[in-house]
């Protein structure tokens, strides 16, 4: 078969191709090296760099991209969410992505039960919108946040609800497809009738139907012989579509064949009611294989709704990683898990339904490897711990590196677990690591990643020995190479083991009525290139390394092994409508380079590890320092992606490579140097926001400084927050005493808000704490951190270490109040200055002010609580590296009913919304779901936001509210009214100012750069 097509694309005049696209289509067209590298790969372990991408705004845009690329002879791949793992979504071809704006629903028919979409919608929010109708489409991958329904017809998804609504075949109704030479038409079942009317009409789409009916009549009995009678066959092509008995269903056909046929502009989909409610039982078995053993008597005892399943290898993986701990602690005794749920009308139902199968197969709820529940949060819970096991164990703790390529095989649901037991057998004889099993056991689905060695050529080898003993062992047992994420280049060379040579070469015959020319994602299914080729890494895979500023402790110490913690899930892609913190620029701008995946392919890219890598300039790119522009350094990415990349940590990495001798944006010099430049404001703060407020100068202010045009600064006090503790208070504790607690005096509450500061001193001294603050100069860094001057952060947290020796020989706490100089200092200082001891008593010591009241109190805190309403924004950092459980117990306990918003990114994060060119990006985060919330939140209901920068956001983006810091929501009384001693500064409503201290004298920031540059140099 290899012969008989080309798998590779031919030599293309990609300058006229481009010229083309850009003239013709109405799109984002992008040739540059940073669009091509960030599609490069996909979730798989397979890396081709596209010829070019293509972002079409409507339907027909893209049926013209595929005209042009016809007429230029270039290779097509739609692309959906781009997280294919077995390699379909990466090729040597023009790329179009229907994600950004071809994502309508288009129609609905609530009677007939079915809908019509382009390609490009997620699976989420198509239910979202079909929710009113009581309808939704019932496949639901993992991925279901983020995931397109072009790209589940791609794939023929199935998903954990494939036990009882079937695969994504069995929901499409019809397709709108365009062929590659330009036949378009709609296909569906075709009924003899039909068929014969089509044949009467003549022209191109009669000739494609004759042809499929004769390739049917000559393979029809090979593929009733080969196929598999199982309930999770995605492998191959649907030529059963085309027997009799099935209706010659051309979009059948079509679904599953990964772009290699034809390009699907719409679907009709069938649509299923939304279940009324369920209930969940958890069953613990000795392990994996005796659960697997005990599906087939759940399946005759009872119709699920899942049958989903997760061994103690995975529960292991995720305690160590403290991933979704709540929800694994809900599991039963065992060391192996099925978790089935049923539906009902109502929860008694449902639940009556789940006892049902337990006095079936002779358990109690009562018994300690059962767990049931009717509450929809717990299950949820559970789902939430099945569906992230490919983040679990891609990043796996005390495992090696794990890859997909035999991640999702599928025998009958009664041979599983004698399967299992098969499959062990074979990882012990390649010694491979003990990989955790789990999976859609119900349907006989097994999901695994295994620690292949790819980046040797012994590894590649024994990579290639095992997918080809593997595929023999689940023929063996009347199996699926593929039960749900398709061939690709993983399998499509191992499809003749599984059919046999007659089918196989069906499959090249149908290719061939579709793509003669071989232009539709070529190498994949027919004509495969072979699954060792391709290869993110392969033995050849060189990086180029250098010294890094930060220590990546838990990518052994290389930033090369950081930028492959992505493994392409995509959870950095999710609407807005999902919330969660992460990717706030992708968010807005629905562009791949500015996803953390996105991101993280780049930084891949840009080591050079491969010699056609499209990001040819290193440290000095352009194209990666663009992509990283907007990203806004939030930090969410650690905490919300399932392998934790920290793109805030890599982009100050960036930074400082990027700008090594170099002169910086201006920004860079006036808001990286703000602690310094905020002292020297203190000298005479009425003076400089004078200077600030007056007419031309704060303008002239701004351009100087790379502020944005339409920011205002914050004024800085009239008495900073130190100096205000040292005129009141004529002692302090000294190191050792045991009620001592250290207040850090960050810049933002010492030169900005020092009311913060003075409420935080009121609490805590009302907790029995006694209070010192630190009279010298101490800073975080943050500000050099985030704008990637990471020598100076170096030294600034040297020197703060140095003036809290004292306190931390002592083993004193300090307590922050500005949750990303806390985030520091439990993070990013460690990492920096790995050695430092004392900066690692200051992690192990340093806490918010909520774990200062409830853990750490000399006394019980009894707070006198306002007893009001609040909605609470809480800060990107404090939820990525604290958590905010806490504090929800500290307001809890003060009598305040908080509602944490689920808003993400205020969108000012620190520097990133006052730098010129990020406003626009920045008030679009804020308006996601932040700024609507405060609008529409009731007068007498709070604004509690911890962050400076949400504070500031909240206030310049003309909401009418102030928004307070939990110490001072914690000194109100009962009526709300605030009886801390400090007065409050007076406030312009557009905070009349900027932020840059650039301030202490106009042309203080040019001379700054000045200086600045030419120590850089030095």
């Amino acid at each position: 078969m290899r012969a008989a097509l080309p798998s590779v694309p031919p030599d293309v005049d990609t300058d006229a191709l481009e010229t083309a696209l850009r003239r013709q289509v109405d799109g984002e067209v992008r040739f540059d090296a940073g669009s091509r590298g960030a599609y490069a790969t996909d979730a798989s372990n397979y890396r081709q760099v596209p010829i070019g991408v293509v972002v079409p705004r409507s339907v027909e845009d893209a049926a013209r991209a595929v005209e042009i690329c016809r007429e230029h002879d270039a290779p097509v791949l739609s692309r959906g969410g781009g997280t294919s793992l077995g390699g379909q979504c990466t090729n040597a071809a023009v790329v179009i992505d229907w994600t950004k704006y071809c994502n309508r629903l288009l129609s609905v028919d609530p009677v007939a039960r079915t809908c019509v979409v382009e390609p490009g919608i997620v699976l989420d929010e198509l239910n979202r919108q079909l929710a009113g109708y009581g309808l939704e489409f019932g496949p639901r991958p993992s991925t279901h946040s983020h995931c397109a329904i072009g790209g589940m017809i791609g794939n023929n998804s199935c998903g954990a609800t494939a036990q009882r609504y079937g695969k994504t075949a069995d929901n499409v109704g019809r397709l709108d497809i365009l062929r590659y030479d330009g036949l378009r038409c709609w296909v569906g079942p075709t009924s003899d009738e039909d068929l014969a009317a089509i044949l009467a009409e003549g022209g191109p789409r009669a000739d494609l139907y004759r042809k499929l009916r004769r390739l049917r009549d000559r393979h029809g009995d090979a593929v009733r012989e080969r196929f598999p009678d199982i309930p999770r066959r995605v492998s191959g092509y649907n030529l059963d579509a085309l027997l009799p008995e099935q209706g010659f269903d051309v979009a059948r056909l079509l679904v599953g064949s990964e772009g290699t046929l034809a390009t699907v502009l719409r679907a009709e989909l069938k649509l299923v009611p939304v279940v009324d409610a369920t209930a969940m039982v958890a069953l613990g078995y000795s392990d994996i294989t005796r659960a697997a053993d005990a599906v087939p008597e759940i399946l005759a005892n009872g119709e699920p709704l899942r049958v989903e399943a997760l061994d103690d290898r995975l529960v292991g993986f995720m305690r160590e990683g403290r991933m979704h701990v709540d929800s694994i602690d809900l599991l039963p005794e065992g060391g192996g898990w099925l978790l089935v749920q049923f539906s009902g009308s109502d929860a008694d139902q449902a639940v009556h339904h789940a006892k049902a199968l337990l006095a079936a197969i002779g358990r109690s709820e009562d018994d300690r490897n059962v767990f049931l529940t009717g509450s929809a949060a717990e299950q949820r819970k559970l789902l939430t711990a099945r569906e992230s096991g490919l983040g679990a164990t891609a990043q796996a703790p005390l495992m090696p590196e794990t890859w997909p390529g035999w991640e999702d095989s599928a025998v009958p649901p009664e041979r599983l677990g004698d399967y299992l037991r098969d499959l062990y057998r074979l990882f012990e004889e390649f010694e491979l690591d003990h990989p955790s099993l789990y999976g859609h056991f119900g349907q006989g689905c097994v999901h695994v990643r295994i620690p292949f060695r790819l980046d040797t050529a012994p590894g590649v080898a024994a990579f290639r020995r095992f997918l080809r003993r593997a595929a023999d062992l689940v023929v063996s047992y009347g199996g699926s190479l593929s039960g749900e994420h398709g061939d690709g280049q993983a399998r499509g060379a191992l499809l003749v083991r599984m059919f046999g040579p007659e089918v196989t070469r069906a499959f090249g015959e149908l290719k061939a009525l579709f793509d003669p020319a071989g232009r539709m994602n070529p190498g994949k299914v027919v004509t495969p290139r072979a699954p060792d080729e391709d290869l993110r890494l392969g033995a050849e895979w060189r990086p180029v390394t250098t010294g890094t500023h930060f220590g990546y402790p838990e990518d052994d110490h290389s930033f090369a092994t950081a930028t492959l913690r992505c493994v392409g899930v995509g959870q950095c892609r999710r609407p807005t409508t999902e919330g969660g913190v992460m990717c706030p620029s992708y968010q807005v701008t629905r562009e791949e380079e500015h996803s953390t995946r996105g991101r993280a392919r780049l930084l891949f890219e840009m080591l050079a590890g491969h010699d056609d890598a499209p990001v040819e300039e290193g440290w000095r790119s352009t194209a990666v320092r663009d992509a990283l522009d907007l990203c806004l350094a939030c930090k969410g990415c650690k905490s919300d992606c399932p392998v934790g990349v920290d793109m805030a940590t890599y982009k100050a990495e960036f930074l400082a490579h990027h700008y090594a001798g170099r002169l910086r944006p201006m920004a860079h010099y006036a808001l990286g140097w703000l602690p310094v430049l905020a002292r020297a404001a203190a000298r005479a703060p009425r003076l400089v926001n004078a200077l600030l407020a007056a007419p031309g100068i704060g303008a002239a202010g701004k351009r100087l400084a790379g502020v944005a045009s339409e920011r205002d600064a914050p004024p800085f006090a009239a008495e900073t927050f130190r100096n205000w503790w040292l005129r009141t208070r004529s002692d302090q504790p000294a190191p050792g005493d045991r009620d001592a607690v250290v207040l850090w005096p960050d810049t933002f509450t010492d030169h900005f808000q020092p009311h913060v500061g003075q409420a935080a001193v009121e609490v805590l001294e009302s907790a029995g704490f006694r209070v010192a603050v630190p009279t010298e100069p101490v800073c975080c860094g943050l500000t050099w951190l985030s704008t990637g001057q990471l020598d100076t952060a170096k030294r600034v947290l040297r020197r703060t270490a140095d003036t809290l020796r004292p306190w931390l020989d002592a083993g004193t706490l300090v307590v922050g109040l500005e949750p990303s100089c806390t985030a520091v200092f439990r993070s990013d200082a460690g990492e920096l200055l790995p050695e430092d001891m004392d900066l690692r008593r200051l992690r192990d010591r340093y806490v918010t002010l909520a774990e200062a009241l409830l853990h750490h109190s000399p006394r019980p805190w009894r707070p006198r609580g306002p007893n009001r309403r609040a909605i609470v924004q809480k800060h990107c950092h404090h939820h990525a590296i604290m958590g905010f459980q806490t504090d929800v117990r500290a307001m809890s306990q003060a009598g305040v009913e908080a509602t944490v918003l689920d808003a993400g990114c205020c969108g000012l994060a620190g520097n990133f919304g006052f730098e010129r060119g990020h406003y626009e990006v920045s008030m679009a985060c804020a308006e996601q779901a932040l700024l609507p919330a405060v609008r529409e939140a009731p007068p007498d209901t709070l604004v509690v936001a911890d962050g400076f920068s949400c504070r500031t956001q909240i206030e310049q983006a003309g909401t009418g509210r102030r928004a307070l810091h939990l110490a001072e929501l914690l000194t109100l009384d009962e009526s709300g009214d605030e009886h801390a001693a400090a007065p409050r500064p007076a406030r312009a409503r557009a905070m009349g100012r900027l932020v840059s201290a650039a301030a202490a004298g106009l042309l203080a920031t040019a001379m700054w750069g000045a200086v600045r540059l030419r120590r850089d140099q030095r």
